[in-house]
This record gives structure tokens, sequence and C-alpha cells, in this order.
């Protein structure tokens, strides 16, 4: 049965407390203690398994966007107008950075989630001159949120940081879909070959029809021909990977079928956003997976 909860107030007490704003939502903090990691993003970053840059050995490192500092990098809201999303990233100098890599065409991807996983935005805010990174708000409707920056700063290394946003009104709370292996979206229906495995790599294959029959044509998007992010149920760990092979590359077909080799942290319940671009657009297929024989839903 869903519950149902008033968040309003609730919202406001914290907006008095953190004293910080922007677009429709409150700041609320961090899930884990503000902390700096001796080894950096974690699991989601890199090629393959760990997401965005060249690969790197993550297998020691916590997942990513559990701290909302690392590294000396720091994710900092910043107030600003209704219908607005805007934060900068403090570097370890204590000033704003303004110098990124660009990864998979973009130098900063804004990945925002309900914190029962039921709403999902992948967005890319633009940079001012100050280090300020704004877009107009991916916070879909009221609820708890996490808001995942996964950027490179120039010469450093990939980073995932993570903040909550309360956005308020009348909440419902979703429970999480059961796990299947096929869901339609926008007239598309993707099905899923393969399963997570806990601390190691495994393939995870979508592939996408349109009215039954095979999506031989998907467009780029973000240099390859899909575009995945997990995250696990309860904390919303983060993993960002991406497709074996790029678009345009000569040896990876434009679908219907899409390969990720993606690693996990753990054993549980997650949840797959699938990206892909078809038909001048871009659509999002979700599904809940359970990694490990312990796992559960």
């Amino acid at each position: 049965m869903n519950t149902v909860t008033r968040l309003g107030g609730f919202a406001l007490g914290l907006a008095g407390i953190f004293g910080t704003a922007y677009g429709i939502g409150h700041v609320t903090g961090p899930s884990a203690p503000v902390a700096e990691s001796r080894h950096g993003g974690g699991a989601a970053h890199g090629e393959g398994p760990a997401g965005h840059g060249e690969h790197d050995e993550t297998a020691d490192r916590s997942p990513g966007g559990l701290l909302v500092s690392d590294q000396g990098y720091t994710l900092e809201p910043v107030a600003a107008p209704v219908g607005e999303f805007a934060f900068r990233i403090g570097g370890p100098d204590g000033r704003p950075v303004t110098g990124y890599e660009v990864a998979h065409d973009k130098r900063m991807h804004l990945v925002v989630a309900r914190r029962d996983l039921s709403g999902f935005r992948h967005v890319h805010p633009e940079l001012a001159s100050d280090g300020t990174w704004r877009v107009a708000t991916p916070l879909t409707g009221p609820g708890q949120w996490r808001a995942f920056a996964d950027f490179t700063p120039t010469g450093g290394e990939p980073l995932t940081l993570g903040v909550d946003v309360t956005v308020p009104g009348v909440l419902t709370e979703r429970p999480l879909p059961a796990p299947a292996t096929s869901t339609t979206v926008d007239g598309y229906t993707v099905t899923l070959t393969g399963a997570p495995q806990p601390g190691r790599t495994a393939p995870l294959t979508l592939t996408i029809s349109r009215d039954g029959q095979p999506v031989t044509d998907l467009e780029p998007y973000l240099g390859a021909y899909g575009h995945l992010v997990a995250l696990r149920r309860g904390d919303l760990a983060y993993l960002h990977v991406h497709p074996d092979g790029t678009a345009g590359d000569g040896r990876t077909p434009p679908g219907p079928a899409v390969t990720f080799v993606a690693e996990v942290p753990s054993a549980g319940s997650y949840r797959l956003y699938l990206d892909f671009r078809h038909g001048a657009a871009v659509h999002t297929a979700e599904f809940t997976v359970v990694a490990g024989a312990h796992g559960h839903n």
C-alpha cells in the first residue's frame, strides 16, 4: 500500500537549517557524512564498468555519489530562481572550479533521482564564467531527490558527488517495481539479457524494438548508442556505465542490441535507466534488477 507524506512543512524547516534553496527544491544535505575519500569517486568511473574517462582500478573504491565532498572537491548548491537548478563545484583551493574535461560529449552530467527511484532525469547544465552550473530544474515533482554531479576536473580524476534535495508538496511513495526483463517506453520495447554480479563485471545487453521490428538505426547519444545509469536501492549508490564500442567507430552496429559491461558493488536491488536516441528524441527505459543470490527486492 502506498504511503502518503506531506513534505511542505518539513522542507521549509530544512530550508531554515541549511539556508540554501534552488529551483523548486531545498537542499537537505548529503545522505552520507561529508568526507573526503582517499581513493576517489568510486565504481562510478572509468570505461566499461566504471563510466566516464579512462579505465582506472576501481575495485578498492567506494561507490560514487555517496559523498558531497571528495578529494577536495565539493558539490555546492547555489540559490537560483524558481524553475532553475544551480550549483558549483568547489575546488581544493576553495574557489569554484571552472576547468573541466569533456567526457562523452559533455563537461558535466547531472543526474537526479527520487529517493524511491520513481523519478529520474539526466541533463547537462551550462557553465557560467564564475563556475556556476545552471539548468532548467530537472526535479519533476514533490519528493526527496538525490542530485549527482558526474564530472572530471581538468587534470584530475573522474568524480561523482551527490547531495539530497527536497521538493515540497504531497508525496505518494511508490514501491519499487518488480524485477523484469522487458519494459516499454514511448512505443518502444526494450528487453534485458544478463544480470549484474556483485564485485565482478558482467555483460548487460539491452535490445530495442518498435512495433515488433528491431530498431537498427539508433542515433548517437553522448558519443554512443546507449547510456546506462544504475542506482542501488536504499543509499542510491551510483554506477554510470557505457556500452562496448562507440557510435561511428566502424564496428559497433546502431542497434538493435546495445551491450554494457557493468560491475555493481554489492548484492541487492538496483534500478537501471537506459537512455537511447531514436526519432530525434531521447527515450529512457527503466528496469529493476537483483544482483547476487541473496539480493532482495
